[in-house]
C-alpha cells in the first residue's frame, strides 16, 4: 500500500473496485465464517437486533433502527465502520473521496483526464469513511447536499453554470462510506424528500445543475417512535425507500441490564476505595425495570440505559465522599447511599400527568422502594406469606424478633456519612437481627451481612412491617403502629391549637 501512489501503480497492484455496501458484505460474511463478534461490547441483541442486522448488510441495504432513547442504536451505527477495508484508494485532494477508476466530480475527472496513469492516489482509513448528522429543525438541503458556493465562484472566477462553483454537503463529502442520520423524524419533511433520489437512484441533485453523482453510501437511520406523534414524522416515500427497519429494545434480563451498566459506567482508579455489593448492583438495574412498568412514568419516551449508568456512577461516589469525610481508606456503597442516585433517576424519566402531580422526587422514591421490596423477596422470605398465617403459627416468624425489638419503642438512625464502625454498631444493636442474616447467609463476611442487615430493615418497610422516615442525610427505622399512633396524637393536637 505504501509503494502504491498513482492510479497506474495501483492499476499494476490488481487492485479490485468493490461498493460499500459489497465491501461490508464480504467482510461480515469473513467474520461469520470465522465466528467473530461483528458488533463487540453490544449486549442483548445477540437473538434480535444483531441478527436483523447482519441480514440487512447481508441483503445490502441501507438501515433504519427504530427504538427508544438509549437502546444503542447510534452505537449499532458506528460499530459498521469496523466492517470497512482497512484502506481504500482514492484521488488525492478529492472532496468526494473519489475512486480512481470512476471519478464523480469534475476535479477528479480533470486529474485523471490530464494526469493519466500519474494521477497522485491517497489512502484513506476507514476511521475517516463515517459521517455523522444530528437531524435537527434547522438542518438545510444545503448541509446535507450541498448548494452554490458564491465566493468559491468570485475567487476562481468562475460563472455559476460551472460545476466546480458546487459547494458539496456532508453526504457527498461521505461517499464511499457509511453516513448516518440520527433522530431523522426532526428533519423536516422538504428534506427529508431531499434525500428521495439519493436512496432510490444514488444521485444528487443540485440547483439547476446537470450532475449526477451515483454516490457509493451505506445509510444508516435512527428514529424514536415516539417521534412520529410529538414533533415529526418519517414521510411515507423516504421510509419506502430505507430497505431495511429494525426495532431495537431495552435489556430484556436483569443480568444483561448489569453487563451493560458495568460496561459504561466511568469508573476512575482513584475510586477504587469503594467496593461495589453484588445486590447495590441489582437494586440500580432493578429501579429501570420498575421504571419501566410504571403507572406514572411515559412508556412511549421510554427509560433509557442511561439511567442506570448515571445511577451506577453516583452510587460509588456517594460511598466515596463518605470514605473521604471519614478519612477512610475503604468502604463499600450501602443501601442507604442510593438516596444519592435519586438525582440520576429524575433527570432520566419522563413523566405522565399523575407523575407530575406526584413530583420527580417522589415518583424516584417509589420506584427505589419498589426495587427494594422485589429485591428482598428474592434474598429474604416473603414477609407477606407471614402475615397470613394464623396465630398459633406466629412463631416461624424470621422477622418477630426484630419487629418486637422496634415495637418497644427503640427506634435506628442511620446516617449517610456515618463512619464503617458506627454503621455496624447501630445495625448489632437491633435484636434478632444479626442472627437472622447469619442463619440465612451463613458463608457471607463481614461486610455482606452488614449489607443485609440493612437490607431487612428496608424490606420490611418496604412491606409495611416497619416505618422509614428519610430526611435529607438520614433515615430513621421505628415501629409502623407507633408512628402512625404518633402522626395522629400530633393531627390531634394541631386541631386543638388552631
Amino acid at each position: 500500500m505504501e509503494k502504491i501512489k498513482t492510479l497506474g501503480d495501483l492499476k499494476k497492484s490488481g487492485y479490485v473496485y468493490r461498493s460499500v455496501k459489497e465491501e461490508i458484505r464480504q467482510n461480515l460474511i469473513e467474520k461469520l465464517k470465522r465466528k467473530e463478534s461483528t458488533f463487540p461490547g453490544i449486549i442483548g441483541y445477540d437473538d434480535t437486533v444483531i441478527p436483523d442486522t447482519e441480514r440487512a448488510i447481508l441483503s445490502r441495504h441501507n438501515i433504519l433502527f427504530l427504538g427508544l432513547r438509549g437502546q444503542a442504536k447510534t452505537r449499532m451505527a458506528r460499530q459498521m465502520t469496523e466492517l470497512l477495508d482497512e484502506f481504500i484508494p482514492i484521488i488525492a485532494g478529492s472532496e468526494i473521496n473519489d475512486n480512481p477508476f470512476a471519478p464523480l466530480s469534475h476535479y477528479g475527472r480533470d486529474m485523471v483526464a490530464n494526469m493519466g496513469d500519474k494521477t497522485p492516489i491517497e489512502w484513506l482509513p476507514r476511521a475517516a469513511r463515517y459521517g455523522e448528522k444530528l437531524a435537527t429543525p434547522d438542518v438545510s438541503v444545503a448541509d446535507l447536499i450541498g448548494d452554490v458556493d458564491p465566493i468559491k465562484a468570485a475567487n476562481e472566477k468562475l460563472t455559476y453554470a460551472d460545476e466546480r462553483v458546487i459547494h458539496f454537503g456532508i453526504i457527498p463529502r461521505s461517499n464511499r462510506g457509511i453516513f448516518v442520520i440520527n433522530e431523522l423524524p426532526d428533519l423536516q419533511a422538504r428534506i427529508q424528500v431531499a434525500l428521495f433520489n439519493i436512496l432510490q437512484e444514488g444521485d444528487i441533485q443540485i440547483r439547476g445543475f446537470k450532475v449526477r453523482m451515483p454516490l457509493d453510501i451505506l445509510f444508516v437511520f435512527t428514529a424514536n417512535p415516539e417521534d412520529y406523534t410529538n414533533r415529526g414524522a418519517i414521510v411515507t416515500p423516504l421510509k419506502d425507500r430505507i430497505e431495511s427497519q429494525i426495532i431495537t429494545h431495552y435489556p430484556k434480563t436483569l443480568e444483561n441490564s448489569l453487563l451493560i451498566t458495568e460496561q459504561e459506567a466511568n469508573i476512575h482508579k482513584e475510586q477504587d476505595i469503594v467496593q461495589m455489593p453484588d445486590i447495590i448492583k441489582r437494586l440500580i438495574e432493578q429501579v429501570a425495570f420498575e421504571a419501566r412498568t410504571s403507572e406514572w412514568v411515559d412508556k412511549k419516551s421510554g427509560v433509557s440505559a442511561r439511567l442506570t449508568i448515571a445511577a451506577f456512577e453516583n452510587a460509588v461516589s456517594a460511598a466515596e465522599r463518605r470514605a473521604i469525610i471519614n478519612k477512610e481508606k475503604t468502604t463499600f456503597v450501602r443501601i442507604n447511599d442510593l438516596q444519592g442516585i435519586i438525582p440520576a433517576i429524575t433527570g432520566k424519566i419522563e413523566l405522565v400527568y399523575e407523575g407530575e402531580q406526584e413530583g420527580p422526587l417522589q415518583v424516584a422514591l417509589n420506584l427505589l422502594e419498589k426495587s427494594l421490596r422485589t429485591l428482598f423477596a428474592q434474598y429474604f422470605p416473603n414477609p407477606d406469606a407471614f402475615k397470613k398465617r394464623k396465630a398459633g403459627a406466629a412463631d416461624v416468624n424470621p422477622y418477630r424478633g426484630i419487629i418486637q425489638w422496634f415495637d418497644k419503642g427503640n427506634s435506628l438512625q442511620l446516617l449517610q456519612d456515618t463512619t464503617d464502625k458506627q454503621y455496624e454498631a447501630a445495625l448489632l444493636k437491633v435484636t434478632g437481627l444479626p442472627e437472622l442474616v447469619k442463619q440465612l447467609f451463613p458463608k457471607a463476611n463481614k461486610q455482606e451481612s452488614l449489607l443485609m442487615m440493612e437490607m431487612v430493615l428496608h424490606g420490611l418497610s418496604a412491606y409495611s412491617l416497619l416505618s422509614k422516615k428519610t430526611v435529607e442525610n438520614s433515615t430513621r427505622f421505628s415501629d409502623l403502629l407507633g408512628t402512625m399512633m404518633n402522626f395522629s396524637t400530633t393531627e390531634e393536637d394541631t386541631e386543638e391549637e388552631l
